[in-house]
């Protein structure tokens, strides 16, 4: 079976960018300040500027007096808030390079297209010295590397492995492991949101440095806009470094890199991973964020993690280190015109922890972390050992274009030896024609399909659901069983703090044959296949493939999915039920006309490659 696209679809220059909307002098710093929210959201204040300026809100003056008599600014929560905690969403940043592009765009034709010639020529500073670096290798000399492998000395050549169904434990889990850490922390993710959760995790990485725990994040930079000051401050530690992966060479200016270099920005990290002391890792689909982790005020995902540990741990170590010392992996220190120093660290902390008390986390974390810690032999004991391998795309493979990885290969192995059925929860489902081609022939040789994706109501991105809608009569047609998450799903809403809340599918998980799972960060869709680097843990165990199943049957529940049928006349019937009554619908249900309106305008444009 044709895997990649079927159900695993798979100089001169320097001076001319000082140029700005001020004309070519450079502006002052209280000329900056008097475009104050403009430039927070570009990053032109750094954090030491701002901290000076904070004070003014208690009384105090700045040192040096603004020109001409004029008065001290003031600094409200908004202006803030854009400085050191801008939203990472996807849809905010789309929306941010829009009205980035508006702004250049109502200064006159002559300034973007200045702006074009002038930022067009920044690039990425590839030959900025960096020190290699690699994973922690004496984890038997740290307290939880001792405690698991008192466990893996009994299963050899096995690892043990937990799924984490639900975003409490799950957001819990990551916080225990940056208090756990003794000696290294490795962190990869794609999203890492400046709001509650995000503020959390990044103080709890600090406090973990100042133990003398080595810190390593690595992030992808399609959603840090904003926030390099926040960033690079963190940097400043002396046990903390971090890392942009495939950054924008135009800070300020981003939407203009998918004008001037979008073959190269188009490509992005995907993956989601935290390991500790080379002992044990967190892999799945959670990026960092409210919406990931059931606290979210406005949609919550339903999602996935599987804990590791054992000689698998080491393998995603590896993996790490390879992200961590490609070419595609650069300093924040090189993207940045200034070197950033301890007392930008200590804004950045008194800030985050007025945050963090403002923002009345809704569970009790340090309670729960404490419970979580102290219950260390259990939970190992709880483990299911088992053969495993986390598989991965190659940075270098997408930079060749090469569109099917070691991630794809091998789940495409997988599902060519398949001989009875093949569950699939996955946020987006894009399948092209060789897709429907592949279904038809799993249902000649009788293998069961079932799918579970979002429905257009519950989706976070409408063009993935129109990609997904193309072909969903057909597949259909040939025997897959096919359910859309309802945006009131009950299995997400009965984990929520945040009340009535939209649900929203974010899972990325499939099992084989009832005898083995894959769990990871890879959607079924175009972009996983070609375009970005995915990563995702594959464990031979019935055992866990029964925890998932068990997981999967939950979710197409009649109160959290709609099935997807044919009616009488061929035409696509969603059925559920409310109230224990069967209900029918006969266009996506729970969507507006809108939705539907651009999601039929989509399916015309010649996009599906970038779904």
């Amino acid at each position: 079976m044709d895997i990649a696209p079927s159900f695993l679809p798979g100089s001169a220059c320097a001076e001319a960018r000082k140029i700005s909307m001020y004309g070519p002098a450079a502006p002052s710093i209280w000329q900056k300040l008097d475009e104050q929210d403009k430039l927070a959201a570009g990053g032109y204040i750094t954090l030491v500027e701002y901290q000076t300026l904070r004070k003014t809100i208690h009384g105090l003056h700045v040192k040096n007096p603004r020109p001409y008599g004029e008065k001290p600014m003031m600094i409200n929560t908004q202006t803030q808030d854009m400085l050191i905690h801008s939203t990472g969403s996807r849809r905010r940043t789309f929306q941010q390079r829009i009205n980035r592009i508006a702004q250049l765009a109502s200064s006159g034709f002559a300034i973007l297209l200045a702006s074009l010639l002038f930022t067009g020529c920044a690039s990425v500073p590839k030959d900025y010295p960096r020190t290699s670096s690699t994973a922690f290798t004496d984890y038997l000399n740290t307290s939880v590397g001792q405690l698991y492998e008192e466990a893996a000395v009994e299963h050899p050549g096995e690892s043990g492995f937990a799924i984490i169904r639900y975003g409490r434990p799950a957001f819990t889990s990551r916080v225990a492991l940056t208090e756990l850490a003794e000696k290294t922390l490795d962190v990869q993710y794609y999203i890492w949101e400046a709001d509650a959760t995000g503020r959390l995790l990044a103080e709890r990485l600090i406090r973990a440095a100042d133990r003398g725990v080595r810190v390593r994040l690595l992030l992808d930079d399609l959603t840090t806009a904003g926030r390099d000051n926040l960033i690079a401050a963190m940097d400043a530690h002396p046990n903390i470094e971090i890392h942009i992966f495939n950054p924008f060479a135009n800070r300020d200016a981003r939407a203009l890199d998918f004008v001037v270099d979008l073959g190269r920005v188009n490509h992005r990290m995907h993956n989601k991973l935290m390991v500790m002391d080379n002992a044990v890792a967190i892999v799945g689909g959670r990026n960092i964020g409210n919406h990931y982790f059931d606290v979210a005020t406005d949609a919550n995902f339903r999602d996935l993690d599987i804990a590791a540990a054992g000689p698998v741990v080491r393998e995603i170590s590896n993996v790490f280190d390879h992200f961590w010392n490609g070419d595609w992996s650069v300093p924040i220190r090189a993207l940045l015109d200034r070197p950033y120093t301890g007392e930008d660290l200590a804004a950045v902390r008194e800030i985050l922890q007025e945050r963090i008390a403002r923002d009345d986390y809704p569970y009790p974390l340090d309670q729960d972390a404490d419970a979580l810690k102290s219950e260390l032999v259990s939970i190992r004991d709880s483990f299911i050992w088992a053969p495993g391998q986390i598989i991965w795309d190659d940075p270098a493979a997408v930079k060749e274009g090469i569109q099917e990885g070691k991630l794809i290969t091998a789940l495409h192995n997988k599902v060519e030896s398949l001989q009875e059925e093949l569950l699939i929860e996955s946020a987006y489902f894009v399948v092209k024609d060789r897709g429907v081609e592949s279904a038809r022939r799993l249902r000649e040789r009788g293998v069961r399909v079932r799918v579970l994706t979002n429905s257009l109501a519950s989706n976070d991105v409408l063009a993935a659901h129109a990609g997904h809608a193309e072909r969903r009569k057909q597949l259909v047609e040939n025997g897959v069983e096919l359910y859309e998450m309802r945006p009131d799903a009950g299995a997400v809403k009965k984990q929520m703090f945040s009340g009535e809340s939209k649900a929203s599918l974010h899972t990325k998980a499939m099992v084989f044959d009832r005898e083995s799972v894959f769990i990871g960060s890879y959607n079924l869709d175009p972009r996983s296949a070609s375009i970005n680097t995915e990563a995702g843990l594959y464990v031979a165990s019935p055992e866990l493939a029964r925890q998932v199943i068990e997981y999967m049957d939950v979710g197409v529940q009649p109160d959290n999915s709609y099935r997807v049928l044919l009616d009488e006349d061929g035409d696509l019937l969603w059925v559920t039920e409310d109230a224990g009554m069967e209900v029918r619908y006969h266009k996506d249900p729970g969507s507006t006309f809108w939705q539907r309106f651009m999601s039929g305008f989509i399916i015309l444009l010649p996009v599906e490659h970038q779904l």
